[in-house]
């Protein structure tokens, strides 16, 4: 007769979970600890400072950089959030219609194809706009971004629209409520923490791009971090550190904040 066992208690699980999370966080907790190095390397201890993080806040590059990283990821945060927003209400409030589930693929298309393929399709894309109209400036980086960050938009306000009753709706609808006021004031107040979930997380996507943003660009239209890629391939500082680690803070507030926000409230 074979002995029963545990589902819970898996031999050696514990072991290899514990390796992973060795592996996945020991770098990144060895690059915060070295953003508060006194001296010059990134892997010879030589003292505690905040020196990098005075070089990086004084640095006109970095502000430059970091000034048009926020400008780009608030622009493409809310209008991927918006068009989100009438994307998931066209899938989710609506009868089922043929090619509904063709417009849903479409709709997540950048979270299945590799980020380099949108990046050269977008590259060869521009560049012809940018032949025929001579047009270099910083919208195409938005559009680009705005592209991108739909998906990330739409899946928390979808599962958000998902999850709400429709009885409220109906009641607002019975009561000759236009779809504009039903929308206004019975399901946007309810919608709203999916809104600000899938804004978040469109700002973090946006902020941390690299590949779409390095093939986009044009010259002068560094990011923070595309000019942490080119300082790579210079002269590498703790002050790269410093700056990885003032991301990781921003990602980190970012995504539980939007935690928080879309958890289903009673």
């Amino acid at each position: 007769m074979a002995k029963s066992f545990d589902v819970r208690r898996q031999p050696g699980f514990t072991a290899i979970a514990m390796l992973c999370f060795v592996l996945l966080y020991l770098p990144i907790l060895l690059l915060v600890a070295y953003s508060f190095n006194a001296g010059q390397s990134i892997s010879q201890w030589e003292g505690l400072s905040l020196r990098w993080y005075a070089s990086a806040w004084q640095n006109d590059q970095i502000q430059s950089a970091t000034i048009l990283s926020v400008t780009i990821a608030v622009t493409a945060a809310f209008l991927a959030t918006s068009v989100a927003v009438l994307a998931a209400l066209a899938t989710t409030r609506v009868k089922p219609w043929r090619g509904q589930t063709v417009a849903f693929a479409m709709i997540n298309q950048p979270l299945m194809v590799p980020e380099i393929v949108t990046a050269v399709s977008l590259l060869i894309f521009f560049a012809m706009i940018k032949v025929a109209t001579g047009y270099t400036g910083l919208w195409y980086l938005i559009i680009a971004h705005t592209a991108f960050c739909i998906p990330f938009a739409y899946m928390p306000i979808r599962a958000r629209l998902q999850g709400m009753n429709l009885s409220l709706e109906q009641a607002g609808a019975d009561l000759y409520g236009t779809p504009v006021k039903v929308f206004r004031y019975i399901t946007l107040p309810q919608l709203w923490p999916g809104i600000l979930a899938g804004g978040m997380l469109s700002f973090v996507i946006s902020l941390d791009d690299v590949v779409i943003t390095e093939f986009v660009k044009s010259a002068g239209q560094d990011t923070l971090p595309t000019y942490m890629l080119g300082q790579l391939r210079r002269n590498i500082t703790p002050e790269i550190n410093a700056i990885s680690t003032a991301l990781l803070a921003i990602s980190i507030l970012m995504v539980t904040a939007m935690f928080f926000f879309s958890r289903t409230r009673k």
